[in-house]
C-alpha cells in the first residue's frame, strides 16, 4: 500500500525583518497556497499548524491560530512542535489524517517573528532545559556550529575556503529567489573579510533570524485525481525518528572518540534519511537535488554526507567540483537556504518542500533543475526531532 500524497497547493511570504504579527505571514502563504491548489478555504478538511515558541499563546496553538485567521469553517486542528524540525511534524500529522481516512484535504503552515540577534533563551531559571543551560554557559548556535566545522577540519581537512565556497554558492542560488531575505552574490574574498563571530566561522558562515512563512495544501491521490491533479508531486516519506542511544542533550556538539564510547549528534542526523530512503522505496542514488539545514556553512557539508550523497568526509571535494550547484550533477540547497532565508523556525521545513515542489513541477524559473524527479530535504529539531522529506513527480 503506497503511503504518498499529493501536494496540490504551495505558498509563501518573503522572508525579511518585517515586524509584524507572524499571523500575517502565514495567512498570506496559506492562501497563496490554497489559490495554487485551484480549492477553497472551505475545502480544506484539516489544519496542521508548526508552532511558534517566541510569539506567545497563539502560536502556540498555531493549527487554531490560522484556522481562526483564515475564517471558522469547521476545520480539524493540530499544532507541532519540534523547534526547526516543526513544519515536518505538522505535514507528518496532516499526512496520518488523510492516510487514515479522516480527511482528504489538508493545510499544514508555519510563520515566525523572530527577534534580532542571537536566538536567546527563556527568563527565569530552567536547568532542567539544555537550551536554556547551553545558552548560559555561552553555548549560543554559532558556538557549536564552530565545534561542527572544527570537526571537519580535524577530521577531513576541509578549510575555511571550502565554507566561504558553500557560500558564495547558496548565494548565487538566491539572487533570483523572489522569497529570499538576502538577494546578493558574494565571493570568497567577502566571506573572508566579514567578522569572526566564533573561531573558524565568519559572520556570512552563519544564517540569520528571519520573519517569514509557509504553506502547503496536501490530499488523497484519490481526491488529486478527483480534481484533475493526479500527476500532482507526492510526499512519498516522512522521516522524524529519535536516536536509538541514551543521550539527554541532542542538540550539543559531536562529541565522538576513536573508540565509539560517547556516540555523538552526527549519528542521529545520519539516522534521520536511512527510513525516509526505506519507505520511499529509493537510495540516495535516485536523490535529483536536496534542501538541507545550512545553519552555517560547515553544517551543509555534514548534511550532505548524513543524507548519503557521498561519503563521509567527500562533501567539501562536491562543493570545489561544482558538483553543488545548479547545473552540476546533485544540486544542494537551490532556493538559496538558510543562508539567503535567515531562521523562521516554524516555516523553513515547510519552505524546504515548496522549493522542492517548483522544482519537480519546473516552475523555478532561473534556478530550475534540469530534469528533477526527486527530492530530499534533512532539519534538525531539538530533543532529537529531526527530519527528513522525499518528494517526487
Amino acid at each position: 500500500m503506497s503511503n504518498d500524497i499529493a501536494i496540490i497547493g504551495v505558498g509563501m511570504h518573503p522572508w525579511g525583518k518585517w515586524g509584524k504579527n507572524f499571523v500575517e505571514y502565514g495567512v498570506k502563504a496559506a492562501r497563496d497556497a490554497i489559490k495554487d491548489a485551484g480549492i477553497d478555504w472551505k475545502d480544506v478538511q484539516f489544519v496542521s499548524g508548526a508552532a511558534t515558541m517566541r510569539c506567545g499563546y497563539p502560536g502556540y496553538v498555531a493549527g487554531a491560530t490560522f484556522a481562526q485567521a483564515l475564517g471558522w469553517q469547521g476545520a480539524e486542528v493540530n499544532t507541532s512542535y519540534a523547534a526547526c524540525a516543526s513544519g515536518s511534524q505538522a505535514l507528518a500529522a496532516a499526512r496520518a489524517k488523510i492516510l487514515s481516512g479522516e480527511c482528504e484535504v489538508a493545510l499544514v503552515v508555519g510563520a515566525d517573528t523572530t527577534p534580532k540577534g542571537f536566538l536567546a533563551p527563556q527568563k527565569g531559571r530552567r536547568p532542567d532545559d539544555p537550551d536554556w543551560v547551553r545558552f548560559h554557559l555561552g553555548i549560543t548556535n554559532p558556538t557549536y556550529f564552530a565545534l561542527y566545522a572544527r570537526r571537519r577540519m580535524e577530521m577531513y581537512g576541509d578549510t575555511q575556503d571550502d565554507f566561504a565556497m558553500v557560500k558564495v554558492k547558496n548565494a548565487e542560488h538566491g539572487f533570483s529567489n523572489p522569497y529570499a531575505r538576502y538577494k546578493k552574490k558574494f565571493t570568497a574574498e567577502d566571506v573572508a573579510a566579514s567578522a569572526m563571530v566564533a573561531d573558524p566561522l565568519r559572520l556570512m558562515d552563519i544564517c540569520a533570524t528571519s520573519d517569514g512563512g509557509a504553506a502547503l495544501i496536501v490530499c488523497s491521490m484519490e481526491y488529486a485525481k478527483k480534481i484533475g491533479k493526479a500527476d500532482a508531486v507526492k510526499v512519498a516519506a516522512i522521516s522524524t525518528v529519535t536516536p536509538t542511544y541514551a543521550s539527554s542533550v541532542i542538540e550539543m556538539p559531536d562529541i565522538a572518540t576513536d573508540s565509539g564510547a560517547i556516540v555523538d549528534a552526527q549519528s542521529f542526523r545520519a539516522a534521520l534519511p536511512v527510513k525516509a530512503y526505506e519507505e520511499a522505496g529509493i537510495g540516495p542514488e535516485d536523490i535529483s537535488l536536496a534542501e538541507v539545514y545550512d545553519l552555517s556553512t560547515a553544517l551543509e557539508l555534514d548534511w550532505i554526507e548524513d543524507l548519503q550523497l557521498c561519503e563521509r568526509g567527500q562533501a567539501a571535494q562536491l562543493v570545489r567540483e561544482g558538483a553543488t550547484k545548479i547545473g552540476g550533477r546533485l544540486p544542494i540547497n537551490t532556493s538559496g537556504g538558510l543562508a539567503c532565508f535567515g531562521e523562521a523556525v516554524p516555516a523553513q521545513a515547510i519552505s524546504q518542500i515548496c522549493e522542492l515542489t517548483w522544482q519537480l513541477r519546473g516552475e523555478a524559473g532561473d534556478r530550475q533543475v534540469a530534469n528533477a524527479n526527486v527530492g530530499i530535504t534533512a532539519n534538525q529539531g531539538l530533543f532529537g526531532h529531526g527530519s527528513s522529506v522525499i518528494v517526487k513527480k
